[in-house]
């Protein structure tokens, strides 16, 4: 099948309708039968986008990246205009966007107003694929500079295994008490794995 006849399909029938290797087809601008070349060889869509065994040409991958930016950014609007509380959802979808699929431990903050709305996410520390260093201080300096009443912890696991190691544990309790002597509370901290876990939902905070 053609890259004109999936179009007159989706055209027909919608989008939702096409089937995996159908949509990559579309985005990757390639045949059918390459498209589902391509699927199997990598195992999954997300694989398929994030590339990392950059077996996908230099147009297929600049097209795979704009498909990953857009998604991006279209739950970093969901998570602008919602209220943590309120939508945990966008915090955990756009977590998940920004942190799942990084190569080296990656840990952020987003830093909330007085009504639990979204002032800035911000990536902070950088380490190996074991770990990364968190310093307090910092993170107490980036609240104070956007005048933040709550912040949002998150860090990624590349091992994929999201369950919270005692590092996490101890880090957070820091975190939290060096926080609390500003006025800023910690509403949650996510750690981002193949799934998500919340500190908050496990009783950890």
């Amino acid at each position: 099948m053609t890259t004109q006849d999936l179009k007159a399909k989706a055209q027909a029938h919608g989008m939702c309708n096409l089937s995996d290797a159908e949509l990559i087809a579309l985005q990757l601008d390639t045949s059918h039968e390459a498209a589902r070349a391509i699927l199997r060889d990598f195992g999954s869509i997300r694989n398929v986008l994030k590339n990392h065994t950059h077996r996908l040409t230099q147009a297929q991958a600049f097209r795979a990246e704009l498909t990953l930016e857009l998604a991006k950014r279209f739950h970093a609007e969901r998570l602008q205009r919602a209220d943590v509380l309120t939508d945990p959802d966008a915090v955990r979808l756009y977590l998940t966007a920004r942190l799942r699929d990084l190569l080296h431990e990656t840990f952020a903050c987003i830093f909330l107003d007085n009504r639990h709305r979204v002032i800035k996410y911000e990536e902070l520390f950088f380490g190996t694929i074991d770990g990364a260093s968190v310093h307090p201080r910092e993170i107490v300096r980036r609240a104070l500079h956007h005048n933040a009443a709550a912040v949002i912890l998150a860090h990624n696991h590349p091992s994929g295994v999201a369950e919270p190691s005692q590092a996490d544990e101890n880090i957070t309790r820091k975190l939290k008490d060096a926080l609390h002597l500003i006025d800023v509370r910690v509403l949650d901290h996510f750690v981002i794995g193949e799934n998500i876990v919340s500190f908050a939902e496990r009783g950890l905070l």
